[in-house]
């Protein structure tokens, strides 16, 4: 356990070097755009549809729902916490969140506009060149980059890290209950901490750099039937290349009980079934019922309180009508 407690403060250390500290005017204009529905094709899929700030980052669905009802394949991440991450979506396609931010706007099934061209068009006529202006010190400042930049900023804000284990970490040794002190030493023991280490549990946190790692490793025909689990190819559907089959985006462990269904399909609703899927087919372990509970009594205890989100005043188109 000492060990691993080394582990977490140094990662603690090297994560507060290259974070960012966010520019409150352009924190201020990309939550704006964050929440702005106006983005998306017929005005009603914002970025928190589906990474909702009013719960846990996240929209609670196996697949979220974009415009014209159509349902994507994956489940949406939570937000929360987001720029721990090298780099972004399940597959890790994304070396940057700019780069993620542009992503949705302009897929089909989800805020579906034409192109970017056309997402900038759109933020000019329902009123944002005022802001812009003012924070990019630019009368032409409504370019898609921008745009990403405002809000992927905002993002970048909405860190926290306040759970019982950081108190525990701290110094508070009652902070865990014996429940979850028994779950952390589990977690170690069994070997989830190859892929779950670092302060966020969601290994290295190398800038521009996903942390991949395979899953299934030992598919499990009882498990792959009911969860279908290995239906999706993972970062194998942008490279094509045969090594990148049902490799994924190693997902941090805080907030993870708030943050169900589970997995990249969001095929599995518990907590307690997803640790004993994730045993089993990554570690060729069957966990038993109290195991799995410790397990999941240490997970707890990585839920942080969120701040709150104050709904931003968007601008307000006059005397016409955009859809």
């Amino acid at each position: 356990m000492k060990k691993f407690l080394g582990i977490v403060v140094l990662a603690l250390g090297a994560h507060a070097a290259w974070a960012e500290v966010p520019n409150s005017e352009l924190m201020e204009l990309g939550k704006k755009l964050y929440f702005d529905p106006r983005l998306s094709q017929d005005g009603t899929v914002s970025c928190n549809s589906c990474h909702n700030l009013m719960s846990n980052g996240s929209d609670g669905r196996p697949g979220s729902v974009g415009v014209g009802g159509k349902v994507g394949g994956r489940k949406a991440p939570t937000v929360w916490n987001s720029e721990v991450y090298g780099a972004f979506f399940w597959d890790g396609r994304a070396a940057s969140l700019e780069e993620q931010a542009k992503g949705p706007l302009v897929n089909p099934i989800e805020m579906a506009m034409k192109d970017h061209k056309a997402v900038e068009e759109r933020v000019k006529k329902i009123g944002y060149a005022p802001f812009f202006e003012k924070v990019f010190n630019s009368k032409d400042a409504i370019k898609i980059d921008n745009i990403a930049s405002a809000i992927a900023h905002f993002e970048r804000s909405l860190f926290v890290r306040n759970s019982r284990f950081d108190q525990f970490l701290a110094g508070k040794k009652d902070a865990l209950s014996e429940q979850a002190k028994r779950g952390y030493q589990l977690v170690q023991e069994v070997g989830c901490l190859a892929c779950h280490n670092g302060p966020d549990f969601a290994g290295p946190q190398i800038p521009k750099q996903a942390f991949l790692m395979k899953f299934p490793t030992l598919p499990d025909p009882a498990i792959e039937k009911e969860y279908k689990i290995s239906q999706d190819l993972g970062r194998y559907q942008v490279t094509k290349n045969d090594s990148d089959k049902h490799m994924w985006r190693v997902q941090s462990w805080r907030n993870v009980a708030l943050t169900a269904p589970y997995f990249h399909n969001g095929a599995v609703k518990t907590l307690q079934e997803a640790v004993r899927v994730m045993a089993k087919v990554q570690l060729n372990r069957d966990l038993k019922s109290h195991e799995i509970n410790d397990i999941v009594a240490f997970l707890d205890s990585l839920t942080s309180d969120f701040p709150k989100v104050s709904l931003p005043e968007l601008p307000m188109l006059k005397h016409e009508a955009l859809f």
